[in-house]
This record gives structure tokens, sequence and C-alpha cells, in this order.
């Protein structure tokens, strides 16, 4: 009879600790280490290589640079680790360069820098009737896009795959040669 009943209540204290330990890693899974969204900001370097080509046909061609740094701040508990991908920037609608960004391991709860260059071919943009007119403001507003894939690792136990979607207002001010960035990013599980 003792026995039986060592046996029922090691049987009832198990089970309270089972039920504890689920409880505590579910409030753990929901606060603690839900995934936030990380935090990126473009860092122009300014623009390089800029060269105008004006040909006797009136045919104009504008190649430049921007080099620039992409920092990711990491704000959650497990890495990331993803394959190459390609950003876009666009100019109202159209495609006007393209971003190589090389597979990287982004850190848990750091900051990670990319370094990366846009290459414009702005015929596109010479193309565009409000082109000029934006130049002449001050300014021209750009937009950017790019979709990282790669896994989310965690406590180097745990892996998922995951995609990190970030899109970019960015906005060059001619004379100053200044470059001026918002960016909203958001991860996928």
């Amino acid at each position: 009879m003792v026995k039986a009943k060592a046996s029922r209540n090691l049987k009832i204290c198990c089970g309270v600790t089972v039920i504890l330990i689920v409880m505590v890693f579910i409030i753990l899974a929901l606060t603690l280490f839900k995934p936030k969204n990380p935090e990126i900001t473009v860092h122009p370097q300014g623009l390089e290589n800029i060269g105008f080509d004006l040909r006797v046909s009136n045919v104009s061609t504008i190649n430049s640079t921007v080099a620039m740094v992409v920092t990711v701040n990491n704000r959650n508990y497990g890495s990331f680790n993803f394959k190459n991908a390609t950003g876009f920037i666009n100019y109202r609608g159209d495609v006007v360069a393209m971003v190589p960004i090389q597979q990287s391991l982004v850190p848990p709860r750091r900051e990670f820098n990319i370094s990366t260059a846009a290459d414009f071919t702005v015929e596109r943009l010479i193309m565009n009737t409000t082109f000029w007119a934006d130049v002449l403001s001050g300014s021209v507003n750009f937009s950017a896009d790019a979709t990282l894939h790669g896994k989310v690792t965690m406590f180097n136990v745990f892996k998922f795959h995951a995609s990190a979607h970030s899109s970019c207002d960015i906005s060059i001010f001619v004379l100053t040669r200044n470059i001026q960035s918002i960016c909203k990013t958001k991860i996928k599980l």
C-alpha cells in the first residue's frame, strides 16, 4: 500500500513538473523568443563614378555607382544565415539598379554590416519624363526591395526556414550628393 501511494505521488510529481516545463517554454516562445523584425539601415558612402556622356544624337547616358554599407540589427535570439540575393532599386515603377547581396551569417542580438554597391544604368531614368524635373528640384526619390532567404538557428539546436523582406525609401539630394534612407523589414518563419 505504501509503495502504491509512493508510486502514485511520484507520477503526480513528474506530471506537474512536465506541465510546468511546457508552460515555461510556451511563455518564453510567446514573449522572449518571439521573432522580432530586424532593423536595417542603409549607409550610402556617397555617389562615386558619376559621369555624363552627351552624344551627338542627343541621347544621354549616366553611369553611377553608389557604394553602401547595410547595417542589420538582429534583435532576435537566433542567428540568420541567408543565401546570395539581389536587391532592386526602382524609380517611379522602373527597375534602375540591382544590388548584389552576398550570403552571410547575421549573429544573434548583434549588429552586422554588409558592404555592397548599387550600379545604376540610368538610361531608364532619362526616359522617364519626371526625372529631369526631380533633378532640378534637388532630390530624386527611389524605392528599394530585397528578400533574403535562409535559416534561423536558435541555441545551435533549433533550425527554421525564414525569409526577411526589406523595403526602403531612398532620397538622393543632388546638390549635396547626400542620401537618406528609411527602411522597413519583416521576417517570416
